[in-house]
């Protein structure tokens, strides 16, 4: 018992007394001075909201075809003994120019024995004229006028005969011409071949395929288009003819390694739906494609050319116009108030494209639309608006980054 208040007693007053000393100081410590809370603000970029004052852009593609494109064939028999140097393929041609010709000697002969048997029948034709009216004057001579003579006595069915034969001499000449000029193969349009299938020498029958070929006058471009956007399109009805404004198309491509533009104007729509694709086609029209016939084409549209189009659609006046990515979820869109705080709003989306949005109601123009993307877009958040050339130079330089090809890249 004594041992343990020797050992027990001292400790406990010790320890007594260190956390005496201990409360004492803490005591006597100064209080540290109070900080004010602080919210950090997040930097955000902004675009200010506009009215749209243009017309909708529908976007679709398509491949350039001739309007008109055909097969040429041989419309007699013979052997070809000429070939024009226009008459290969990508040779380009007038209306009415030779570009190659079948012999044309058996058809010269069939002609000139046509004229023969034309002049035999005229001949006969004369004498027969002359025998039916030698008939009346005898008639009258001997009956006088009193009586009318008949149609065997004045050898009328004779001469109706000989008319007959005249008429088919006539065709047979109107028959040889058209043969020989036949040998003479020529287009009514300027155009261009696009592939030869005969050659010099060769014979050649009644419908033998001689070349491809298609005018220059015109190209067209089937485009593509939904009931979507259609909607927004004012294209010519199928099977009326209406003289509306054209629709204008913009249409883009590469010819060589070249980037073309091309002016176009929808003429008609096809007035079909696809039942595969659930699609309706429309047609583009543009006119000297390959710029051969007085048309300046600093890069020539050629047929079979893949090309981007943009439709002009109707008036887009009285809606918002956004970049596409300014749209939230789908219908939100994000704003910087005047406190410079976050505040969300849903929008009406009348259309969108890849690049744009048109919206109404819920912003006006001049409203400031974020464009940053916010992880927790908490209403009331507080924001530092970059200013608009630090935004604009940042934007820059984030160009000019992705333009850079990293080493290895093809040009």
């Amino acid at each position: 018992m004594n041992v343990l208040f020797r050992i027990v007693l001292p400790a406990a007053l010790m320890i007594a007394l260190s956390v005496g000393v201990v409360v004492f100081l803490a005591s006597q410590r100064s209080a540290p001075p109070e900080r004010e809370a602080t919210v950090s603000a997040m930097l955000v970029d902004v675009i200010l909201a506009q009215a749209s004052s243009g017309f909708f852009s529908v976007q679709a593609q398509g491949t350039v075809q001739p309007r008109t494109e055909t097969t040429i064939a041989a419309e007699v028999s013979g052997r070809l003994v000429r070939v024009d140097e226009k008459f290969t393929a990508g040779g380009f041609f007038r209306a009415g120019e030779i570009l190659a010709e079948i012999d044309p000697s058996d058809y010269e002969a069939a002609l000139l024995q046509a004229e023969a048997e034309l002049a035999s029948a005229r001949s006969r034709l004369a004498d027969e004229s002359a025998r039916s009216e030698q008939a009346r004057r005898d008639w009258q001579r001997l009956h006088g006028s009193d009586r009318e003579p008949g149609d065997l006595v004045l050898r009328l069915p004779q001469v109706a005969g000989a008319q007959a034969s005249v008429q088919a001499a006539e065709a047979g000449v109107l028959r040889a011409r058209r043969n020989l000029e036949r040998t003479r193969i020529s287009l009514p349009f300027d155009g261009l071949v696009r592939a030869r299938q005969t050659d010099l020498g060769q014979f050649v029958s009644t419908g033998t395929p001689l070349a491809v070929v298609f005018a220059v006058d015109v190209a067209e471009v089937r485009l593509p288009l939904s009931d979507q956007d259609l909607a927004f399109l004012n294209l010519p009805a199928p099977g009326r003819d209406e003289t509306a404004e054209p629709v204008p198309v913009t249409l883009q491509g590469r010819v060589a390694g070249r980037p073309g533009q091309w002016q176009a104007r929808i003429v008609r729509t096809e007035g079909v739906v696809d039942e595969a694709t659930r699609l309706v086609h429309a047609v583009a029209e543009i006119t000297d494609p390959y710029g051969l016939l007085g048309s300046e084409r600093s890069v020539p549209l050629a047929m079979g050319t893949f090309v981007q189009a943009e439709i002009r659609g109707q008036v887009s006046a009285g809606l918002i116009e956004l970049p596409r990515a300014a749209l939230r979820d789908g219908n939100t869109v994000y704003l910087a108030n005047d406190d410079d705080e976050l505040e969300v709003r849903t929008v009406e989306v009348v259309r969108t494209t890849p690049q744009r949005a048109y919206v109404r109601n819920a912003l006006d123009p001049g409203d400031r639309v974020i464009t940053t993307a916010i992880q927790a877009p908490i209403p009331g958040l507080a924001l530092r608006v970059r200013p608009a050339d630090a935004s604009a130079a940042e934007l820059r330089l984030l160009s000019a980054g992705q333009g850079e090809s990293e080493p290895g890249d093809a040009p």
